[in-house]
């Protein structure tokens, strides 16, 4: 038999999926944790400076804000510094991906999840103990790093745990759990002010997540594609690492399923894969092309939105919490339109991008009054709400394009590009900062129209920018094939024409499903 029959003897979610499963969703949470960290560490409180001789000679801070910029004066010509840290931080994310993307495909999932985690929690604790700005932004590079390579890893165990037809359910899980991971966040921060004790509270939630993760084992789906498919005769820690033979037995006996020696078919072409595959396929690169554009735009325009929510008028703290909560709402959205078969994957995804560019360009018409404010929040937690579902459904739709040999290089390339949105996300939100104006702008601007209309413009511009990158994706995505009901390819052999299923644009069924 071959992977997918043998995961129908086994179960598909049973309850060792389903303890594997809550594992990697906890780590989520510590993933959103650090991915968030920025914005409440890097608050920037209502401040006075003092000049002589048109030197900064001392700054004073008003409120009880404990924070980088509090600590290392990051005003005036230095505040650019919190939004370099945020961005260092996604040029991590860049990096993890495209190292440990395919390392993770050719080494295995395991090694490489576990190796990241454990130095990123090292270098947490290097966060919360920097001694200067130097430090602090070269141990966010770090984290991003590590971040970068969990996070692709992670999710894709979460597919390759459970059987095929789970997979929009555990990979819409990883996001609930990363949204909710954001509010727990902004709750922790309005515990604990002082930014230091915070970077290392929330750090400690990844040492519980590693220690969990140690008792993870090999994904069997990727052992089945590097060949590995002994017959199993035993069940011990060693095997359970090397062997799908071995993993399925064990996992068919945790469900309480007949654990009969499961004799795997080889699978073809175990050879290795990486990133001369996606350039040199001629499918696999067009469909990497679409993919990476569609995955910087999910990126800019949710990074974006939730970066921004510490400006917003309010409690930085409630504004941060809210943008996970509001989150919440799409994924069950998601599990819907994903599964049905007149919208499926690819229509759901170019509907919710558009949907998002749909919000995000209402903000513009906002009229200027007093209640703008709250219609701008407003439009804004709606296009957080869709981009949220959007970005949810490409990391599962990506996953089902490429095969498993292929997979997390696949993903990790696409995840590049999204990193690049990323990391020009902390500063599309700093283009409308200055809404608020100081007393020397104001003398300026010379009157009151002046700074209105440059109010209205610097508030525009980052919610056009986000419309036009989300209607330009919307429309791409539809040119990519549908992949609900279609077979997972295990190897590049099955996506030659005529040997898979996954190249047809409509919606296939099973034998069962007709």
């Amino acid at each position: 038999m071959d992977v997918e029959e043998a995961f129908q003897v086994v179960g598909e979610f049973g309850a060792y999926q389903k303890r594997a499963v809550a594992v990697l969703a906890l780590t989520q949470v510590y993933m959103a944790c650090q991915s968030m960290l920025v914005v409440l560490v890097g608050a920037t409180p209502e401040f006075h400076v003092e000049k002589h001789d048109g030197l900064v000679s001392s700054v004073t801070f008003f409120g009880d804000v404990d924070s980088i910029v509090t600590e290392w004066l990051l005003v005036k010509r230095q505040a650019y510094k919190v939004g370099l840290a945020g961005s260092l931080f996604f040029a991590g994310l860049l990096l993890g991906s495209f190292v440990f993307g395919p390392l993770s495909d050719t080494v295995g999932r395991r090694p490489v999840y576990l190796t990241a985690l454990f130095l990123e929690v090292l270098l947490g604790y290097v966060t919360a103990a920097s001694p200067s700005y130097e430090v602090f932004a070269a141990s966010r590079l770090l984290v991003g790093l590590m971040n970068g390579a969990i996070g692709l890893v992670c999710f894709t165990l979460t597919q390759e745990y459970v059987g095929r037809s789970y997979w929009a359910t555990t990979g819409t899980l990883t996001s609930m759990t990363f949204a909710v991971g954001i509010a727990l966040f902004a709750a922790l921060g309005f515990a604990i002010r002082p930014w230091r004790t915070l970077a290392a509270a929330a750090n400690t939630w990844g040492v519980l997540c590693f220690l969990l993760s140690a008792m993870l084992p090999e994904s069997p789906r990727w052992l089945y594609s590097r060949n590995r498919t002994r017959r199993a005769q035993e069940v011990s820690r060693g095997a359970l690492e090397g062997n799908v033979g071995l993993v399925m037995r064990h996992m068919a006996l945790t469900n309480g399923r007949p654990a009969p020696n499961l004799t795997l078919r080889r699978a073809g072409g175990g050879g290795s894969a990486g990133f001369l595959q996606l350039a040199s396929h001629p499918l696999l690169r067009l469909r990497t092309l679409l993919l990476m554009y569609v995955w910087y735009v999910c990126s800019l325009v949710y990074y974006g939105l939730t970066l921004g929510a510490g400006d917003m008028s309010g409690s930085r703290y409630l504004n941060v919490a809210m943008y996970g909560l509001v989150e919440l709402p799409a994924y069950p959205l998601c599990i819907y339109f994903m599964n049905k078969p007149w919208a499926g994957r690819r229509k759901s995804l170019s509907g919710f991008l558009c949907l998002a560019a749909s919000a995000c360009l209402c903000t513009v018409f906002v009229p200027e009054d007093a209640g703008s404010s709250l219609g701008v929040t407003a439009l804004a937690l709606l296009g957080k709400l869709t981009v949220s579902a959007a970005f949810n459904i490409v990391y599962v739709y990506t996953s089902e394009l490429y095969p498993t040999v292929l997979r997390n290089a696949g993903l990790g390339v696409c995840a590049m590009s999204c990193r690049v949105g990323g990391i020009l996300a902390p500063f599309v939100p700093s283009t409308y900062r200055g809404a608020g104006l100081d007393t020397d702008t104001r003398q300026m601007c010379g009157n009151c129209n002046s700074r209105g209309w440059r109010r209205a413009l610097a508030t525009a511009m980052p919610f056009t920018v986000f419309c036009l990158s989300g209607l330009s994706a919307g429309g791409l995505a539809l040119l990519l094939p549908e992949t609900l009901n279609a077979p997972p390819a295990q190897t590049l052999e099955e996506l030659l024409p005529g040997r898979s299923r996954v190249l047809e644009n409509k919606p296939l069924l099973y034998e069962d499903d007709k």
